[in-house]
């Protein structure tokens, strides 16, 4: 148990299962990717911390197909700017905290993606009101997005203290039991 335990509290797995979670069906933005990005800035290495993220974004991308360079750029280069926003809550941890950071975290992937669906994207004219119109017209996925870096945040930023906790505890009951006995 003591082993499993351990193993579950690398980081490194909770940005895996993010990943394959981006693989099943679910609701339109309503993914775990910012929830991922934002706990790999606060939790993994900072070699590790933007790579893996991104790198599993990719793979994924290679089962779900890619819709073109610049929307790529764009969506990738979000979830590094998330990313830098877990770096500021790697030594900002609360709760409070932790729902700021997915807030600002959706909010920052709706405006730097829209943008870019705008500025690079054939659909809307290039003009004030094609600028409204294109935000207008995600701000049914802006709910997704939320709703799922909240839902995926709690997950993660939950699961993994919660982990870390019990490893912690389940090490505190084998040092006393060594202590009794060696006592």
């Amino acid at each position: 148990m003591q082993k499993i335990l351990e193993k579950l509290t690398n980081p490194a797995i909770f940005v895996l299962i993010a990943a394959t979670l981006r693989l099943v069906p679910h609701a339109p933005n309503f993914a775990p990717i910012g929830a991922m990005a934002l706990f790999g800035g606060a939790y993994l290495g900072k070699r590790y911390a933007i790579a893996l993220p991104i790198a599993a974004m990719f793979i994924s991308d290679l089962f779900l197909g890619f819709d073109g360079i610049t929307s790529r750029l764009t969506v990738y280069g979000a979830f590094i700017l998330i990313g830098l926003i877990g770096f500021w809550l790697r030594n900002h941890k609360s709760f409070q905290n932790i729902i700021l950071a997915s807030l600002t975290a959706s909010i920052l992937f709706f405006i730097t993606t829209n943008f870019g669906v705008w500025a690079f994207g054939t659909i809307y004219p290039k003009t004030v009101e094609g600028f409204v119109a294109c935000f207008v017209a995600a701000i049914p996925f802006f709910r997704n997005t939320v709703a799922g870096d909240l839902f995926y945040t709690g997950v993660f930023f939950g699961g993994y203290e919660l982990v870390l906790r019990l490893a912690q505890s389940k090490k505190l009951t084998l040092i006393r039991k060594g202590v009794e006995r060696n006592g």
